[in-house]
């Protein structure tokens, strides 16, 4: 009891510094200093791979998070959402630990959401953006918020005392604004009226503070702080799988799946797994869950020895099934169970025919050794493992799939894994309780916590995994497994840790998508790094999973060497298997780039996020051509169209549906780089849009063209090119491109393979059927069709028409390609 009342001091301690510090800063001040690229952060210190000590490791993160946290604040400014305030009158006002508590209650529409730490900006007078700016106003936590009959009662805490010198809060300046607030709160006999504007959830960001304070009291410190730790823990320093279950995992899973699931068993505390695209990371956690939840330990410590466990020796098959029949005798007729069938899989009930799965519920008797809780960063991620769970189960000791207790926590889960949502676990609890509405509330809660402490599994993003739940249940989790680690920011990762487990798995790609990082400063001082890149980085053992069963091997050529050091390997037939018939025309071959020339890119008014319209012309080209060859495209949503930029990503899916009079969600994906993470295609076609001529824009005295922004960024390169199992082509300036160091190699790798496209208007008559037909059979024809430019580096196709009137004519005869008889109908 003394720990965990001295673990909750400590959290509070750090909870008031945070809002302390967050609460006294002036809304305005911080616009206008942020407007002005003003630099009000002390001198910062960038991310290391190696630290210290815990005080080194905390000065570095903690003004980083800050400045994340100012980033998160004025998000909502730059995007230019309208200002809604709201009136309320406080009714009461009181001080404690250092905080003024108010109570006021407003009408809240139902589409609107105030929850418990959002941050609300409140003033004493109505204002107007950008005409007249409030002289009293400051910032507000709210603690609840509780509905009444048409309004709600929100309680709130504001830091009245004054603003702080940097992170000092034993230095606190006066400060006029917030002594006029507090005197408007604190008198009586007159209203207290006041208006108030949600600004932003802080609960993430408070969690992550809270992680990054209190590392130090974490078992495994050292590690995280200089990749220290024991890495030489074997399997049989650890646990043994029962021999069926070692027979799955050895027939089922390949050499390197099978190194990161043999690792699981060890003594280690961290286990790092990287799973570039395609290699099963996925099924590889569903391995690890089946062998950590039914092993069983190599030693037992006695208080002289450790003694070796040894299991009896095996009885005859016919034995076997003598000792079964007398165990349960309906086996050779009607289960009793049976005559009950299960609802949802709620009773306990689970068939072992692998189909149809259900999970236990806290009726099984099944006992198990580890508590597991399985994480990642959003919500999608966390949801796609939960799925797989459901769908495909864990092995026992048996060798029998089945799917265990399982709790999805936390919000805006996808439909699909409803049964297993924990809003929807308590609701059939409370159905069979019947328990009356006057203690509801109570029963809830009580219902909640069973729920989570019978559950074997439990499934959090890594933010929730810090909410008040969590601390609240009497057993903790033995082991964390973090899917998606590499696009999380460390303090993130550490939030789910604080559950004192005794082993960590991170499992991700830190060659792919880093994590979200809004403000510039911190991203600029390596905020973005996850805990798996800087273990990494600073030496940390990391076992790779090399064999890749999704991508035609001549696409997994290029990321394979340039992000992987050339050792990914082809799955068994992964050529064949990947094979299409549009691989018959070269220019849709498993690799080609198309090289516009007249792209050119711009920025729609008011946005600062890049179109380019020739490029979304010839893609709309490409994409018709291919479902008019290969009608079998347009239906399983086989291919996707990828862009870095949003802006350019909503102009496709516009011109998408002008051009075929279909939603495109309904057989194409249309997105971004960062939405397509985790996804796989048949085809990919990838936007670039960047394209400019380098010139110097003399209105502005800029030079176009300097760089390609994030279009830059090599793991945005890798994830947009690894979507596709049988083709990937990308469409793009590759002058522009070119300024790239990894975009020339991706260039020249095209053109080396003879699968650069030089490409000019009119479009149509790239795609005629003499065009097509010239493309054929690109081995033997290539020599004939292209060659190389005068400049010897690009390709052009000879025989492409100058205007329509010269192009040869498609089926309607009219030198165009028939845009709008593509087949679709909204049928």
């Amino acid at each position: 009891m003394a720990v965990v009342d001295k673990e909750r001091i400590q959290e509070e301690s750090v909870n008031r510094r945070f809002y302390q510090i967050i609460l006294s800063w002036d809304y305005f001040r911080l616009f206008k200093e942020a407007k002005m690229n003003k630099e009000t952060a002390p001198k910062l210190v960038k991310v290391k791979n190696k630290y210290k000590d815990v005080d080194d490791y905390i000065s570095t993160y903690e003004p980083l998070i800050f400045e994340e946290a100012k980033s998160q604040i004025l998000r909502r400014k730059n995007d230019d959402e309208v200002t809604n305030l709201k009136f309320g009158v406080v009714e009461s006002c009181s001080e404690g630990d250092g905080f003024h508590f108010i109570e006021f209650p407003c009408k809240i529409n139902e589409a609107e959401s105030i929850s418990t730490n959002d941050l609300l900006l409140i003033s004493k007078d109505k204002y107007v953006d950008g005409e007249r700016l409030p002289t009293v106003y400051a910032f507000s936590l709210v603690e609840h918020n509780r509905k009444l009959s048409d309004t709600a009662l929100i309680r709130a805490r504001l830091f009245l005392a004054g603003e702080f010198l940097r992170f000092n809060t034993d230095n606190v300046q006066p400060c006029p604004r917030l002594l006029n607030m507090r005197s408007h709160i604190c008198k009586t006999g007159t209203e207290r009226n006041l208006y108030f504007t949600k600004i932003c959830s802080l609960s993430t960001i408070a969690r992550e503070y809270l992680a990054i304070r209190t590392v130090g009291s974490l078992a495994y410190k050292d590690l995280i702080l200089n990749a220290i730790g024991d890495n030489s823990g074997t399997e049989a320093e650890g646990w043994k799988i029962p021999k069926p279950l070692k027979e799955f995992v050895d027939s089922t899973f390949n050499q390197y799946q099978r190194e990161a699931i043999t690792a699981g068993l060890s003594s280690k505390a961290f286990v790092l797994i990287q799973g570039p695209p395609g290699t099963g990371k996925t099924q590889t956690i569903l391995g690890i869950l089946s062998t950590i939840l039914h092993a069983t330990p190599t030693r037992v410590n006695s208080k002289s020895r450790a003694i070796e466990l040894k299991q009896g020796s095996q009885l005859p098959m016919e034995e076997k099934y003598k000792h079964w029949g007398l165990a349960s005798p309906w086996m050779n007729s009607i289960n009793p169970r049976d005559s009950l069938m299960p609802k949802d899989g709620d009773d306990g009930f689970f068939p072992t025919t692998g189909n149809e799965l259900k999970p236990e519920t806290v009726t099984s008797s099944r006992k198990y050794r580890v508590r597991v809780l399985v994480c990642a960063p959003s919500n999608s991620a966390l949801d796609e493992i939960v799925l797989r769970v459901l769908n495909g189960g864990v092995h026992d000791e048996n060798d029998r799939a089945y799917c265990p207790k399982i709790v999805r926590v936390g919000l805006k889960a996808h439909h699909s894994i409803k049964p297993v949502v924990l809003d929807e676990l308590m609701k059939q609890k409370r159905d069979c309780a019947n328990k009356s509405s006057t203690d509801k509330q109570s029963n809830d809660f009580s219902i909640r916590d069973a729920i989570l402490e019978e559950a074997t599994i439990v499934f959090s993003t890594l933010s929730f995994s810090g909410s008040n739940i969590f601390s609240k249940l009497s057993r903790r989790f033995d082991v964390v497994i973090i899917d998606e680690a590499a696009q999380a920011v460390e303090p993130a990762t550490l939030v789910p840790l604080a559950n004192q487990c005794k082993k960590v798995f991170l499992v991700g790609d830190p060659a792919q998508l880093p994590a979200t990082v809004i403000s510039d400063v911190a991203k600029n001082h390596g905020y973005s790094t996850s805990l798996f890149e800087r273990l990494k980085l600073a030496g940390y053992p990391v076992i790779m999973l090399k064999t890749q069963y999704r991508m035609h091997p001549k696409i997994r050529s290029f990321p394979s060497k340039e992000f992987y050091e050339d050792s990914l390997e082809d799955g068994e037939d992964l050529e064949s298997r990947t094979e299409r018939a549009w691989h018959r025309y070269s220019c849709f071959g498993p690799f080609c780039f198309f090289d516009i020339h007249e792209g050119k890119e711009t920025k729609p008014p008011g946005s600062n996020s890049w179109i380019n319209v020739e490029e979304v012309d010839f893609v709309l080209f490409l994409y018709q051509k291919l479902v008019t060859l290969y009608p079998t495209l347009k239906s399983g949503n086989q291919v996707a169209i990828i862009s870095p930029y949003k802006q350019q990503v909503k102009l496709l899916a516009r011109a998408f549906e002008e051009t075929f009079g279909v939603s495109p969600e309904k057989v194409v994906d249309i997105c971004t780089v960062d939405g397509c993470q985790g996804r796989e295609k048949d085809i990919a076609i990838f936007s670039c849009v960047r394209a400019n001529d380098g010139e110097v824009n003399k209105g502005k005295g800029e030079t176009k063209g300097k760089g390609i922004g994030f279009v830059d960024d090599k793991r945005r390169l890798n994830v947009g090119i690894t979507r596709a199992k049988s083709a990937v082509l990308v469409v793009g300036s590759a002058s522009t491109l070119k300024r790239s160091e990894q975009w020339v190699k991706l260039v020249e790798s095209a053109d080396k393979s003879h699968s650069l496209f030089k490409v000019s208007k009119p479009y149509s008559s790239f795609f005629s059927d003499e065009s097509l037909k010239s493309m054929q059979d690109r081995k033997e024809e290539l020599s004939q069709v292209i060659r190389p430019d005068s400049g010897g580096t690009d390709w052009t196709i000879e025989n492409v028409a100058v205007d329509a009137d010269q192009a040869p004519a498609d089926d309607n005869d009219d030198g165009d390609v028939d845009m709008d008889n593509a087949g679709f109908d909204e049928d």
